[in-house]
């Protein structure tokens, strides 16, 4: 008599409640899912009833029989208007359920654990899983180098790098990130280390948790190793069983194109996509369009937002402009100007959602105006589209860095938001200097798409991570 079948390894998937951690964590989920791995996704009751009504993700996943989702609370009503503010809030209440839902899902007889991969941001679980004798991979969602950049806080600390002494400091050069002396300026790192306080809460719980991760088996990170070399290679120093796997979103394209039959990728958008953009840009010519998108989490005040409509409309270029309903800051107020309303009618799309993937693989569209969040950055190399960059928090500081300085790919507009600067850097990226990067930007995307293909380092990292979780034991 034959032995029963072995059931394939299960893997618990946390990632912190923000649209970017999610998007690029479901898209981790999904490439385990093709390859045979059983998948719980812990998502927020809050992210999973956006992503239910805007992305179908029900039903897309649904193709995955061994794929399911486990609904948690993150201590608000699903309604509430959540803010980076309430991060720490959040982050508080997450964890004092985590325990126990942990405890659950290990104890299920149905569906014995294998392995945890949880948000690097969330390394309690770390010390949760490791109680009940589970391993913890950790997934930073951000770029390698800005990971990097939040673990040498301790060694910038000691060296004198921080804390910052005021404007004045800004553009001194940092010289205590060790593969990066030639690229940071204090101005370029992330945003959290602005900080005259070395006791600000935000700076520590980042360094703390930063450091915490070498407690787990693993790490991942979605970049590839010829994007960020210098700092993948420091990380190795410090994390031996390292897989850069990405970028996610091309290399799940790859994964889906090379297994038959298969379902396509899901959006996991959590606005509602306005598709009229792209019978627009189907109507443009050639090169003739800059996107303007400032993400899911970014704020404008009214003086930013008026700077960068007139910039956009004083450049003369054709623009696609994401302005989510809740773009403008709390108590931002005034009329738009009829002049801003009249030339955007003439010449310029404005939307609350874009499917931007495909946006930026239009070939009306020449440049993407970003706040250098990790996911739209990638997103953008993949395409071959030049950028400029003007970060708002977190990581963004250092990938518009990245950008200009390193990738040579695009123009750093951080810490400034005037209309004049604007309409020049957008004539820049798109003319007197479109030629130059769009030519770096199609390099940097011919790369981008080997690391992601059959072969390449992004997809024999996978294989190798897939193949260390099949190796381990599940909880009995």
């Amino acid at each position: 008599m034959d032995p029963p079948p072995v059931p394939p390894p299960h893997v618990i998937i946390f990632p912190l409640a923000a649209q970017g951690h999610v998007n690029s964590m479901l898209k981790l989920a999904e490439l385990l899912a093709i390859s045979g791995l059983r998948i719980t996704f812990i998502n927020s009751e809050h992210i999973h009833h956006r992503l239910l009504r805007h992305a179908h993700i029900q039903a897309h996943f649904a193709a995955f029989p061994d794929f399911r989702f486990k609904i948690i609370s993150d201590g608000f009503p699903i309604d509430h208007p959540r803010s980076p503010d309430h991060f720490m809030t959040t982050f508080n209440y997450v964890k004092s359920i985590t325990k126990q839902l942990f405890e659950e899902l290990v104890s299920a007889p149905d569906r014995p654990v294998t392995c945890i991969i949880a948000d690097g941001i969330l390394t309690f679980t770390i010390d949760f899983a490791g109680d009940l004798g589970v391993p913890v991979i950790a997934f930073r969602t951000i770029s390698a180098s800005s990971f990097w950049a939040c673990f040498c806080i301790p060694r910038m600390i000691e060296s004198g790098d921080l804390p910052l002494k005021g404007d004045e400091d800004m553009d001194r050069d940092v010289t205590s990130v060790p593969g990066m002396e030639d690229i940071l300026r204090c101005r370029d790192l992330p945003s959290f280390c602005r900080v005259a306080d070395l006791s600000d809460q935000l700076l520590q719980y980042v360094t703390t948790q930063t450091l915490q991760t070498t407690a787990a088996r693993a790490l991942i990170l979605n970049t590839f190793d010829q994007l960020e070399g210098p700092a993948i290679s420091q990380i190795r120093t410090q994390f031996p069983n390292l897989y850069t796997i990405g970028p996610l979103h091309s290399h799940l394209r790859s994964r889906l194109s090379s297994s038959s039959p298969s379902p396509s990728s899901a959006s996991n958008s959590l606005w509602k996509v306005d598709r009229s953009c792209i019978a627009w840009l189907d109507k443009q010519p050639p090169k003739s369009v800059i996107y303007v998108s400032f993400g899911s989490i970014t704020t404008l005040n009214r003086h930013d937002f008026t700077e960068f409509w007139y910039g956009l409309v004083n450049s003369g270029r054709r623009f696609l402009w994401v302005v989510r309903p809740d773009s403008l800051a709390e108590g931002s107020s005034g009329a738009v100007p009829e002049e801003l309303k009249e030339a955007a009618a003439e010449r310029g799309c404005i939307v609350g959602w874009a499917p931007q993937e495909e946006v930026l693989h239009h070939g009306a569209v020449a440049a993407f105006l970003t706040h250098s969040g990790w996911n739209s950055t990638l997103e953008s190399v993949v395409a071959g589209k030049p950028m400029v960059c003007w970060p708002f928090f977190a990581d963004q500081q250092v990938n518009s860095r990245l950008v200009s300085h390193a990738w040579k790919v695009g123009l750093d507009m951080k810490d400034v938001c005037d209309r004049e600067v604007v309409e020049r850097m957008v004539n820049e990226v798109m003319g007197e200097r479109q030629e130059e990067f769009a030519a770096a930007a199609g390099d940097l995307a011919r790369r981008a798409r080997n690391a992601a293909s059959e072969g390449g380092s992004s997809w024999d990292n996978l294989d190798r991570l897939i193949e260390d979780i099949r190796s381990m034991k599940p909880t009995s």
